[in-house]
């Protein structure tokens, strides 16, 4: 399966030297400024870091399934379960980018709940002349506060973390998650959905999936499967079983499209006893088989 690149890995691929320590205790941060280049395209592949960047200049943002364009200017969010890479168009000329590991964030806020980290969320937003002057500056408080010498300067950037996030999640006030009370629907719904989501990606720590239907998922949170399904259904508007396959889908069509693994391999990875039984799933939802899918 695809190697997943490391904050270490970043870090010599890009500067060729490696920070003095990246700490367990409080997770590690940095910020850096994007130097106008016409280069290559940056690498499609998994990292195991969160990153957000702020440029100018015309790009494709290759993300899982999706090719997006940046005609102008956009801010944009990465995040380990969904692998992506840079086309840039033309010689890129401004911005800033800050990288940082889920330990940073340990205790202080759960990314995963935030759209713009979600699989199906909104991971590129274009910015007006006004929104990227003002994206821009929040960088520049970065970069100040992390060259400062204040003691608490990592809790001031996590704060600005959150203020780019939810600078991108004011773009779309109908994405706003809403305040109402949790219940115990929703607390069932949010768990189903954080396993779900944790059995990806697939790579060479983690070879396949272990949970495939909705019984496997309700034994695993110690319920009825009835009572998953209702309390799915109730929350999402779709059925459990919906779920599983959209996402069992989206995570094919990456692996047809970005891994070397051949189309046995990817049937196992995803679960499935035999690769006649993947091609028959991949073709009912897509209308083609998984070869065509890979070679078209």
């Amino acid at each position: 399966m695809e190697k997943v690149e490391s904050i270490e890995d970043f870090y010599k691929r890009k500067f060729e030297w490696m920070p003095e320590s990246i700490r367990k205790d409080i997770g590690h941060f940095n910020v850096f400024p994007v130097k106008p280049y016409a280069g290559k395209a940056v690498p499609y592949k998994r990292r195991d870091y969160y990153k957000i960047m702020v440029i100018k200049g015309n790009s494709y943002v290759h993300y899982a399934d999706q090719v997006i364009e940046i005609k102008k200017q956009a801010i944009t969010f990465s995040n380990p379960n969904i692998p992506y890479k840079w086309e840039h168009l033309d010689q890129l000329k401004d911005g800033f980018f800050c990288v940082f590991n889920k330990d940073f964030f340990h205790q202080f806020g759960v990314l995963a709940q935030y759209e713009v980290f979600q699989p199906k969320g909104t991971h590129v937003f274009e910015l007006t002349d006004e929104q990227v002057n003002e994206v821009i500056s929040i960088f520049e408080k970065m970069t100040k506060e992390i060259n400062s010498e204040y003691q608490h300067k990592y809790d001031v950037l996590r704060t600005q973390v959150f203020e780019l996030i939810h600078f991108a999640t004011k773009l779309q006030p109908n994405t706003i998650f809403s305040n109402k009370e949790v219940n115990a629907a929703e607390r069932i719904s949010s768990i189903f959905l954080e396993l779900l989501e944790r059995q990806y990606p697939i790579d060479e720590n983690h070879p396949s999936i272990s949970l495939r239907s909705p019984s496997d998922f309700a034994e695993q949170l110690n319920v009825h499967v009835n009572h998953l399904n209702k309390a799915v259904k109730s929350t999402t508007h779709k059925s459990t079983s919906v779920l599983i396959a959209e996402r069992l889908l989206q995570e094919s069509k990456i692996m047809l499209k970005h891994s070397k693994a051949n189309i046995s391999e990817i049937a196992y990875a995803l679960g499935f006893k035999e690769a006649t039984h993947f091609n028959n799933f991949f073709k009912k939802h897509l209308g083609i088989s998984p070869s065509k899918f890979r070679n078209g």
